[in-house]
């Protein structure tokens, strides 16, 4: 392996660049119908994934109702009311695991909330995965590393102290259990590069980021891809050390699904799969020469960037908008103290204001507010 190359343990299986780990993002396209996720599950087997992701969606969990509206075919809809609608019971997941698991693949699922982590945790899972705008949820992180189970942290829409941060939760839970020196070395934390655009130019990927992440944090690395290209992003990035890989999933590009349109159907998926394994087997050097023949070396130098961690142009626009905030619930008047059922760690979203970062969630209890703050708005520090 490189200098700087990690591996991803999960149970007895080590996850390398010379055997990544594939994973096939299904996300809400299953619609909450178990047949549907049944043969979504079923065409992922038959393109040699890995594993197999789900979301857990509990739309309270995730942002408040005054958020803002999105565009459907349709016509406008609240998002709230989007995520709503996504909502599945707790077996549905169970079933999902349990039919995973007998096709011989890992069972993955996001959590966006302490509800959806409670069920989460009862089913037992060997893995979990921290999605891009939940990295700085402290209170979520600080939850799922009592679990003892590896954790995919997805990075997409952040700056280098966002990840230390979420990082260092980990690390001290490492110290505290007085894990041995290789586990230290970050085989339980696997951390994403994401670019959070929908979907994403591949120009932004700046994949050489990769081996720098993994030596700044002593993790190892991969990336959660929403580029168009079904190969170009993946192939690369394990060319760059990426340990895993997760791209959406989609039986129909026509279906539904709020993803559905950036996701890969069943021909462009197993196309990424043979393109993964052949830069696993073809290693670094081969693999960029081989794209730099296909694509042009200009365009691949564009994909591969300058590996300085920095908010991608696509992405900029929805820093502290995706990340969590802490939320008034409920309109609060001024002079009021603040208890713990006032505000919530949400989204931000479309059209309210982000508040204070969520590691202030516990220290503004108590607090007088200075300043009425409407239902849904951030609670900011001129607020208390």
């Amino acid at each position: 392996m490189m200098e700087n190359e990690k591996k991803l343990t999960i149970g007895e299986f080590n996850f390398t660049p010379k055997k990544p780990l594939i994973i096939a993002e299904l996300g809400t396209s299953h619609g909450g119908d178990i047949n549907k996720a049944k043969s979504m599950i079923d065409a992922a087997k038959d393109c040699g994934v890995d594993c197999i992701k789900v979301q857990m969606v509990y739309a309270d969990e995730i942002l408040h109702p005054n958020t803002g509206e999105v565009p459907l075919p349709g016509g406008r809809i609240r998002l709230y009311d989007q995520f709503k609608a996504l909502e599945t019971p707790p077996e549905f997941y169970t079933e999902v695991k349990e039919y995973t698991e007998s096709r011989g693949l890992l069972f993955l699922c996001t959590p966006f909330g302490m509800k959806s982590a409670a069920i989460l945790q009862k089913m037992k899972p060997k893995i979990v995965k921290i999605a891009s705008p939940e990295l700085n949820f402290t209170s979520l992180l600080e939850e799922i590393v009592d679990w003892g189970v590896p954790v995919l942290l997805s990075s997409g829409v952040s700056r280098l102290s966002d990840i230390e941060m979420a990082i260092e939760i980990f690390r001290k839970d490492i110290s505290r259990r007085r894990r041995d020196a290789e586990d230290a070395e970050g085989n339980r934390v696997c951390l994403l590069h994401c670019i959070t655009a929908y979907p994403a130019p591949e120009v932004d990927y700046n994949l050489r980021v990769l081996p720098n992440l993994a030596s700044i944090f002593g993790v190892s690395v991969g990336v959660s891809d929403h580029s168009a290209d079904p190969e170009l992003v993946p192939a690369l990035a394990v060319s760059m050390g990426a340990v895993a890989v997760e791209k959406h999933f989609c039986l129909s590009k026509n279906d539904p699904g709020l993803d559905d349109p950036i996701a890969l159907e069943p021909a462009s998926f197993s196309q990424m799969v043979k393109a993964v394994r052949q830069a696993a087997k073809d290693g670094s050097e081969e693999t960029i020469k081989r794209y730099s023949r296909e694509r042009g070396p200009d365009f691949i130098e564009h994909v591969l960037g300058s590996g300085v961690k920095e908010l991608a142009p696509s992405e900029k626009a929805n820093y502290r908008r995706t990340n969590r905030s802490i939320h008034a619930l409920r309109d609060i008047q001024k002079g009021e103290t603040l208890k713990k059922e006032d505000f919530a760690v949400l989204r931000t979203e479309k059209v309210l204001r982000p508040g204070l970062e969520p590691n202030w969630e516990n220290e503004i209890i108590g607090r007088i507010t200075k300043n009425f703050i409407p239902a849904g708005e951030g609670i900011r520090f001129i607020d208390i």
